[in-house]
Order: C-alpha cells, then structure tokens, then sequence
C-alpha cells in the first residue's frame, strides 16, 4: 500500500513563504504522480498542485497565480510544495495526492492515495 506524509507545515505571518514536503513510502514500484491539494473546515478539497512522474510537467489551480511550485526530487520519492507570499485565505490543511496520471491527480474522485494532511495557518 502506497503511504504518503506531508511535513512542513505551520504557522506563519501574511507574506512568509513555507515549503511543504511529502514522502512516499511502500506499494507500488509504478511511476506516480503527486499532487497538493487542500481543505478549509466545512469547504470542499481544492486542488492546488500536480506534477507528473518525471517532473516535466506541472498543472496549478487558478488561485496559485505564481506564489506555489510544486517539485520532486531527484530519487523521485518526495514531492515539495514551495508556498511564497502566504495570505490569510492559504490557511487550510494541506494534503500530499498521488494516482497513476497527472491527469487523475488533479481531482479529488479520481486521487488514488492521500496523506493525512499538514495543517497551515497565515496569521494577519
């Protein structure tokens, strides 16, 4: 069973910049894409950011607007998510995503594997 674990959240004052990471262990020795996505109480998952296996291609939701970059390394087993320019309204959990296709890991049905989130809060 594929397991993914965020670290690296916080919290952090409007305009900080934190970088969040996500490990994968066991399962499948298939190529996976990563994803970000994230989750206010009582609002719907919304994607934040995809990347595929190779690390060529990336996909942002539309909120992104420059400040995030989504990044693996080079063992292509931990997936980073680079914040800039925090504000108040990034304040959500952050979950690592991962499925077969960047395709099926932007969308919360189609994700295969989750983590179990890092909590971000931008203060004011």
């Amino acid at each position: 069973q594929v397991q993914l674990e965020e670290s690296g959240g916080g919290l952090v004052q409007a305009g900080a910049s934190l970088r969040l990471t996500c490990a994968v262990s066991g399962g499948t020795n298939d190529p996976l894409a990563m994803g970000w996505f994230r989750q206010e109480p009582g609002k719907d998952r919304e994607f934040v950011a995809g990347i595929n296996w190779t690390g060529i291609s990336t996909y942002y939701g539309d909120f992104v607007k420059g400040r995030f970059t989504i990044s693996r390394g080079d063992a292509k087993n931990t997936v980073y998510l680079q914040m800039n320019n925090l504000q108040p309204e990034d304040t959500a959990v952050y979950y690592c995503a991962a499925s077969n296709l960047l395709h099926r890991v932007v969308k919360v049905a189609t994700t295969d594997y989750w983590g179990q989130g890092t909590q971000v809060t931008v203060s004011s």
